[in-house]
């Protein structure tokens, strides 16, 4: 996740101070650079756990294809439990709990409620469509840290992609609900061409409706995402979005508003807001290169990972079709620490093994090589360049030009499979 607010508030700081803040601690674990610190001090990774694949939509770019019905062999209780113990004890400090749509899961609440005992900031990432009156007051009840709700676009556009008439409607008045209930909530979007034309609207909404937090997704290419990767936002709309948003972000923190504005799943998104205060405050440029050289860019294997419903272990939510162990067989502090996993090591490795244009890029310290799903589902190679990078060959400093031998983003027509053990699926 890149924290636009973060930086901007921290300009922002600079400008009105003369002096750019103290430096945070470092965001991201980097195993070539972290050596000398023991194991157990350093956090576990954010889990994003889909405790339940069910849902009532059936989204066109859901990562996890679910459907309306049930799905056997997923997790009980008691191996939930067990399950939340090792990770506290592994030092994960973070649970999203998704799905599917968690709502449905009947032991969600028992789940949360257990998370929030044991100090795990919580949060719970839904479509919002099955939340009523009483179902608002069990969530404030239960004390989430944070609720994130999928809007897509206004009415019509977003239940096209929901596939249900009246969601967008429901999905809103969630919105309010817990809002009136003080619970904080954020708004998701994924961007796409076939809904760019909504993006400025649903900012204003936010604003409108006094939302927290607002997190721009990039498409990725897993599941119906990856079916419909041929409907991707070209560069272009790619920029123009990025531009809205970092203007909007920098006005928020102009005026001091409590408002979040992040983006996930393409992290040349930090070159760019470099780029972007490079041509505005050229003063702070060189301090903010090194807070994003201290982020780091993608954190997939890293600082997040992904339980699914059946408790296999991924290096995050884009990487269902790649399993890296099994619950049932060996706890999670076990997996995610064992780097004979080929793609494991490879994400864990300081600097990853990119290849391409990722490779030779002047921002390769700041992007991490960028989202490897997309150039594995593109290419069958996990290594190559991110065909979802949007940066011309002059910004990265290729040679000009270059950007003619890039990759092609081609419609989808099969999911390439990893051939590197028995592990892949």
């Amino acid at each position: 996740m890149f924290r636009i607010s973060q930086y901007m508030r921290e300009i922002a700081e600079a400008e009105h101070t003369g002096r750019y803040p103290i430096p945070a601690p470092r965001l991201r674990q980097q195993p070539g650079k972290d050596a000398g610190v023991a194991a157990g001090q350093q956090p576990g990774p954010v889990v994003i756990w889909n405790l339940i694949r069910r849902c009532n939509l059936t989204c066109k770019h859901c990562y996890a294809l679910s459907a309306d019905h049930e799905y056997a062999g997923e997790l009980s209780w008691n191996e939930v439990v067990t399950v939340m113990d090792d990770l506290k004890a592994f030092r994960v400090p973070v649970l999203i709990l998704s799905g599917g749509e968690p709502l449905m899961r009947p032991d969600i609440f028992d789940i949360a409620h257990r998370a929030r005992a044991m100090g795990f900031y919580t949060g719970l990432s839904t479509n919002g469509t099955l939340i009523d009156a009483p179902m608002a007051d069990r969530i404030a009840a239960t004390g989430f840290d944070y609720v994130g709700i999928s809007l897509d676009g206004l009415r019509e556009t977003h239940d096209k992609f929901r596939r249900l008439e009246g969601a967008f409607d429901r999905s809103l008045a969630a919105v309010r609900l817990l809002r009136a209930r003080g619970v904080k909530v954020g708004l998701r979007y994924t961007m796409t061409a076939l809904n760019a034309h909504d993006f400025a609207p649903l900012l204003g909404l936010m604003r409108t409706e006094q939302v927290d937090k607002f997190y721009f997704s990039h498409l990725n290419y897993a599941g119906r995402g990856n079916i419909h990767r041929g409907q991707d936002a070209q560069h272009l709309a790619t920029r123009e979005a990025l531009d809205l948003l970092f203007a909007r972000a920098w006005d928020a923190a102009c005026q001091c508003l409590d408002e979040e504005y992040v983006t996930g799943n393409n992290d040349a998104d930090g070159p760019y807001l470099l780029q972007w205060v490079q041509a505005r405050f050229p003063r702070w440029a060189d301090a903010l290169r090194e807070r994003l050289v201290a982020w780091g860019g993608n954190s997939s294997g890293v600082n997040v990972a992904n339980i699914d419903n059946l408790g296999h272990v991924h290096p995050d939510t884009m990487w269902w079709h790649h399993t890296i162990g099994d619950l049932r067989q060996r706890p999670f502090s076990q997996i995610w620490s064992d780097t004979n996993e080929p793609l494991m090591a490879g994400l864990k490795a300081f600097p990853r093994p990119v290849q391409g244009r990722c490779a030779s890029c002047q921002h390769f310290a700041l992007c991490g090589g960028n989202t490897r799903t997309r150039a594995q589902q593109l290419t069958g190679n996990p290594w190559a360049e991110d065909p979802g990078c949007y940066l011309t060959d002059e910004e990265i400093g290729a040679m000009a030009g270059s950007d003619a031998d890039r990759l092609a983003l081609t419609p989808f027509r099969k999911v390439h499979i990893l051939q590197q053990g028995a592990n892949n699926v």
